[in-house]
């Protein structure tokens, strides 16, 4: 008898254990489920959205010309790259096609290279001919001004530097309105 009543404590003792550890489980699965349900909330948009104005910007161009968000011509076409992105590189020279037929030319489209002259010597090599170069650190002066936060990014831009289209690929630019 004392054997039994040994046995129903210890199989007491473990379905306890086993309910201590069910709960906790639960507990951190409903954690884990509110992280992962707060991660697919969207995100920020990686460029100022359409409708927004431009803020204030100056930069000087590798050129040597002043720039700012009051002698941008209108309609303007604006690419921003970062180094070392996989994306950039693959979009570089589908913007540089796309620059190269931008009414207005070279002088209505400006590409924003951020980081250092030696990280984006290539990709200046490659937009000179066909756009306004600017390389600025990240987070600065016209990345700063259309809000960047994802690269590439490009956007149409329209008088007032009202953003008429903007997104990570040059597609969303096809939508834009025909005027500027």
């Amino acid at each position: 008898m004392p054997f039994l009543i040994a046995l129903v404590a210890l199989l007491a003792a473990v379905c306890l254990t086993d309910l201590l550890l069910t709960v906790g489980v639960i507990r951190r699965l409903r954690v884990h489920s509110e992280l992962l349900s707060g991660s697919t909330r969207p995100q920020d948009d990686p460029v100022m959205a359409p409708g927004g104005t431009v803020g204030p910007f100056s930069a000087v161009t590798v050129g040597g010309v002043e720039i700012s968000d009051a002698t941008l011509p209108v309609p303007a076409l604006v690419g921003v790259f970062s180094p070392g992105c996989p994306a950039c590189a693959e979009r570089l020279p589908l913007f540089a096609e796309r620059a190269r037929a931008f009414p207005g030319g070279r002088e209505h489209v400006l590409a924003v290279l951020t980081g250092t002259e030696p990280e984006v010597a290539a990709e200046r090599d490659a937009l000179v001919g066909v756009a306004r170069v600017v390389i600025e650190p990240p987070g600065t002066g016209v990345s700063r001004a259309l809000r960047v936060r994802g690269f590439p990014s490009f956007a149409l831009l329209g008088a007032g530097g009202t953003v008429l289209a903007s997104g990570v690929t040059l597609d969303v630019l096809d939508d834009a309105p025909a005027t500027a």
